[in-house]
């Protein structure tokens, strides 16, 4: 009998936590969402552009001004204006588009997909490529091949990813003619092809259009290739960073004593330790692509979110600049949030804990 009330009592405090646990996470989430909605609303307030003028024109007749303000609610007290800001957040309604003069969340859903397909490859590429040098880097510590990927890492953080950009552009697109100009898809497929989920790599493979498809990735290929190698840079100097702690673990020593062989002791054990943190990293890299998207979009002509901010900022669009912002800081609160559960869930030390 006192086995199983042990047993019963573990299984409470297991489930107390658990929701405890749940709990902090809502907490964190909402407080961080909220927190978001209001620095993009006082940021729109204290920015000298009158959303009144920019929806109306300067030459708008008084009248109409003060007609238009009272319905836009701005003549209200600011926390008033506030509370209907977050309302009108919450339930996806940012206001439409003085550029587009759609809905700006319409806009938003035709634009994100463009940077997710964007990021999610740069992230594949620098991720395959970054950890394997990284480890390498940990494994020849102070060899010339570790000087090689510190000096990678070093550029990566160092070089403007605009200057690199148009440097790409000039050497394989104008010299060598090896990616197509910058876009997303050509003219040609622009009214022969219709997306389904907006990612026009894997709508164009699952329709079976593969001259689509191959177009695509001749667009895509070298800005890809260009967010892949500063997110190397990243993955890599902290794959190195992390495997040099675990390489100088006693649990390394230990199963060198016992006579394994130097590859499944890098592979199978010290790499498998450190993929733990490796995952917030990389899902932090993957955030810092999807926010810092806009010179390479700007650069590459690529019509995602990054590219429809800046369109929309230089025509003082404040309704478009806003949701583009609110939407991509949800996103990286989202995968921030995420990266924090899956390391409690994959560390067994927080297990204990």
């Amino acid at each position: 009998m006192s086995a199983v009330e042990n047993e019963s009592g573990r299984g409470s405090a297991r489930a107390v936590a658990i929701a405890s646990a749940i709990g902090r996470f809502l907490v964190i989430a909402v407080t961080t969402y909220l927190g978001l909605l209001a620095v993009t609303f006082f940021i729109g307030r204290v920015i000298p552009i009158d959303p009144v003028l920019a929806v109306l024109g300067d030459r708008a007749p008084a009248n109409v001004v003060e007609r238009t303000r009272r319905e836009m609610g701005l003549d209200l007290p600011l926390i008033e204006q506030f509370y209907i800001y977050v309302k009108n957040a919450l339930s996806g309604d940012f206001g439409t588009s003085v550029l587009t003069t759609n809905p700006v969340m319409t806009d938003i859903r035709r634009a994100f997909p463009a940077t997710i397909e964007l990021a999610t490859l740069g992230t594949l590429i620098g991720s395959f490529i970054g950890v394997p040098l990284g480890v390498l880097a940990a494994v020849r510590r102070g060899s010339i091949i570790d000087q090689i990927v510190r000096i990678i890492g070093l550029i990566g953080y160092s070089v403007p990813i605009f200057w690199l950009g148009l440097l790409a552009l000039v050497l394989f697109y104008a010299k060598l003619q090896w990616v197509a100009f910058p876009a997303r898809l050509d003219v040609v497929y622009e009214y022969t092809f219709t997306p389904i989920t907006g990612f026009y790599l894997l709508d164009s493979a699952m329709q079976g259009q593969w001259d689509v498809f191959w177009d695509a990735y001749r667009h895509i290929v070298l800005p890809a290739s260009l967010l892949g190698y500063f997110s190397l840079a990243y993955i890599s100097r902290m794959t190195r960073s992390f495997m040099l702690n675990e390489l100088a673990q006693e649990y390394i020593v230990a199963a060198r004593a016992k006579g394994l062989s130097e590859r499944r002791i890098i592979w199978a054990h010290a790499l498998r330790n450190a993929a733990v943190p490796m995952v917030t990293v990389i899902a932090l890299s993957y955030a810092n692509l999807l926010e810092g998207s806009v010179l390479t979009e700007t650069v590459f002509s690529w019509p995602g979110i990054g590219l429809y901010i800046t369109n929309s900022l230089q025509n003082a669009d404040m309704n478009a600049v806003l949701g583009g912002t609110i939407a991509i800081g949800s996103v990286f609160i989202g995968i921030n949030l995420l990266s924090d559960l899956l390391y409690r869930v994959l560390d067994p030390r927080t297990k204990a804990g």
